[in-house]
């Protein structure tokens, strides 16, 4: 069985903890010119549900899940989940 980490990124979609590489706040121009490049791409999956875009979780692969939960809330989540995994190692 594996120890795989979910981020919960909002609205039921997780992604795996151990593959983010940034969390990054949309409101520069730069930033919103990489979601442009990434959804032409296809390296963009928009996880808000219709609501503002908060935060964006970029991957080691290059993939970029838009998310409206706010980037410091899921670095929080991301603190959360590694601390717990970390007890349940200690106990095992």
């Amino acid at each position: 069985m594996s120890n795989r980490i979910l981020l919960n990124v909002g609205f039921g979609n997780s992604v795996a903890a151990e593959q983010v590489q940034a969390l990054i706040l949309p409101g520069s121009a730069p930033v919103k010119r990489f979601i442009r490049e990434k959804r032409d791409k296809g390296e963009l999956i928009d996880a808000t549900m219709g609501k503002k875009v908060r935060a964006l979780v970029v991957t080691i692969s290059g993939v970029v899940v838009l998310s409206a939960i706010s980037a410091t809330s899921l670095a929080a989540r991301m603190e959360d989940a590694r601390s717990d995994d970390e007890v349940v190692r200690k106990t095992s």
